[in-house]
């Protein structure tokens, strides 16, 4: 018998407390929800597994709790969200049921449902250990600034690439479109798990860019083109922004 999704995928998503543009963050109010409440709607809408909150604060756990959400409480010493995600899978799928895991960052909160289904489609091939998301770059002040990373890969279809490298620099060189990274992934569990167990690479210490750690050691990476880069609500506008715009969807 198959394993149904519930599963065979994860969606986790990890919370920090520690925001120093935005203290408190994941509790921030939207539409009368703390912002990780939304997120994990946004993953609920997109239905593709059970969903898991990674947190680091009793306040986030209670929380994600009252809402009807399941929580699991994790080191708050974790310098990336793979580190967290991955005690949280422990914790959450001891067994070793679940093949698949999605990293929804916890600062999406108007991630659209597809966006997130659409970074299980790379997963189809077997030879990908690790999917992820990217859009190509249509403003220009994008394509030089070091905040926007830039996937550089080789073309698989019209809606797919094959990440050679990712990069704060303007690349690659020369006509053709630039794409813009979307820290969104869905690992293999074995990926995952060997990723973790990896030290910093020297490419992820020299760019600041944890998902090269996994290119060095030799990891595929593929990367479905999707139509636009959610907003990540890292500041007190991009928190105005995501509640003009989850209520402008409530009015539709």
């Amino acid at each position: 018998m198959s394993k149904s999704a519930s599963d065979r995928i994860l969606v986790l998503i990890p919370a920090r407390m520690a925001s120093t543009r935005l203290p408190g963050k994941p509790l921030a109010d939207i539409e009368g929800l703390p912002m990780i409440v939304q997120v994990a709607k946004r993953a609920e809408e997109a239905q593709v597994g059970r969903i898991i909150v990674a947190v680091d604060d009793s306040r986030v756990f209670d929380a994600v709790s009252a809402a009807g959400f399941t929580a699991v409480m994790t080191s708050a010493a974790h310098q990336s969200g793979s580190d967290r995600i991955h005690e949280a899978l422990a914790a959450a799928d001891p067994d070793g049921r679940a093949e698949i895991v999605i990293n929804v960052q916890g600062d999406l909160p108007t991630i659209e449902p597809e966006t997130i289904r659409a970074a299980l489609r790379p997963l189809e091939d077997p030879a990908v250990d690790i999917a992820t998301l990217t859009t190509a770059i249509t403003e220009e002040s994008e394509k030089t600034n070091p905040n926007v990373v830039k996937v550089v890969g080789s073309p698989l279809s019209g809606t797919r690439l094959k990440a050679l490298y990712f990069t704060r620099a303007t690349a690659p060189y020369g006509d053709g479109p630039l794409y813009h990274h979307i820290g969104l992934y869905a690992y293999r569990r074995a990926a995952l798990e060997r990723f973790v167990s990896l030290g910093p690479s020297t490419l992820e210490l020299r760019e600041k860019l944890e998902q090269l750690r996994a290119l060095e050691a030799g990891m595929r990476i593929d990367a479905e083109i999707v139509a636009a880069v959610p907003l990540g609500v890292d500041t007190p506008e991009d928190l105005e922004k995501a509640r003009i715009l989850l209520s402008s969807r409530k009015t539709v």
